[in-house]
């Protein structure tokens, strides 16, 4: 009995020490969007002692934070929509359809992950102005799909192999092709998964910087993670507009992620376990 209260003690530590990694910086953003430059710096995590509503006003009036919000959702909408649409049908290939060197493709999908965006950045950025996609947002739509395929096809096969095999049996044997099997029974069936990789797609793109950075060059396609910049100066960062700038912008995703949490350990759990 000792030994079990003293695990579920140091299980409660440890948790508390997750909880206080997350919620001490995100409170310390959102705080600091009310303090003044000063008081900012001496008393970075603390309640302001003068609540300033000034800066989350100056940003909420900004019209540039509304552009970037759009082109942020444009962005990210598309790049979720691509990636669960490919990764769905590639993975449900691998899981249900055997051909030959399926095992080889596979792996190569696979080779996506141990590969770091940003040690591919110069070529990436080469072969997007090699097909003029320079300055656009396909030249950020498209790597982010790429760059997520990996781990949206490993996720999805996972899931897809634990459907029950009667299922595509019967569909084969009343006549039901291959892509109608797929849309109407596999997706249906497959909410937990979906919203499983839509988050983290959907995280990932939405907060992607470096991408943006070097392929964009006009202000009206900024993303939100380029809008900081407006707030850098010759000389000086007006760092609490900056962090009610963050605020106001992580709301999105952390919304969707809100929505989503239910299905996400769902997802994740799915195919840990046959049978």
């Amino acid at each position: 009995m000792t030994q079990r209260l003293f695990g579920n003690w140091v299980r409660f530590c440890f948790l508390m020490l997750a909880v206080g990694f997350v919620l001490v910086p995100l409170s310390a953003a959102v705080l600091g969007g009310f303090k003044s430059l000063g008081e900012l710096q001496s008393n970075p995590i603390g309640v302001p002692s003068v609540w300033e509503f000034e800066h989350y006003a100056s940003v909420l009036n900004n019209p540039f934070l509304w552009r970037s919000m759009v082109n942020s959702l444009i962005i990210s909408s598309f790049t979720l929509l691509l990636t669960l649409l490919a990764g769905s049908m590639t993975a449900f290939t691998f899981s249900h359809i055997r051909f030959a060197g399926h095992r080889y493709i596979f792996s190569y999908f696979m080779l996506g992950m141990m590969f770091p965006f940003a040690t591919g950045i110069l070529p990436l950025f080469i072969k997007i102005r090699d097909f003029g996609l320079l300055d656009s947002h396909l030249g950020v739509i498209i790597p982010q799909v790429a760059f997520g395929l990996a781990m949206a096809i490993l996720l999805f096969k996972s899931f897809f192999e634990q459907l029950p095999s009667e299922l595509f049996d019967a569909a084969i044997m009343d006549g039901c092709q291959y892509y109608s099997f797929f849309f109407r029974i596999v997706l249906p069936l497959s909410t937990p998964i979906l919203a499983t990789v839509g988050v983290f797609v959907l995280v990932t793109s939405w907060n992607n910087y470096l991408l943006p950075l070097v392929v964009l060059n006009s202000e009206n396609l900024y993303p939100w993670t380029l809008g900081i910049m407006q707030y850098q100066g010759e000389y000086a960062v007006e760092w609490n507009k900056v962090l009610a700038y963050v605020t106001i912008t992580v709301l999105p995703a952390l919304a969707f992620f809100v929505i989503a949490q239910k299905y996400i350990v769902a997802g994740l759990t799915g195919g840990a376990v046959k049978g």
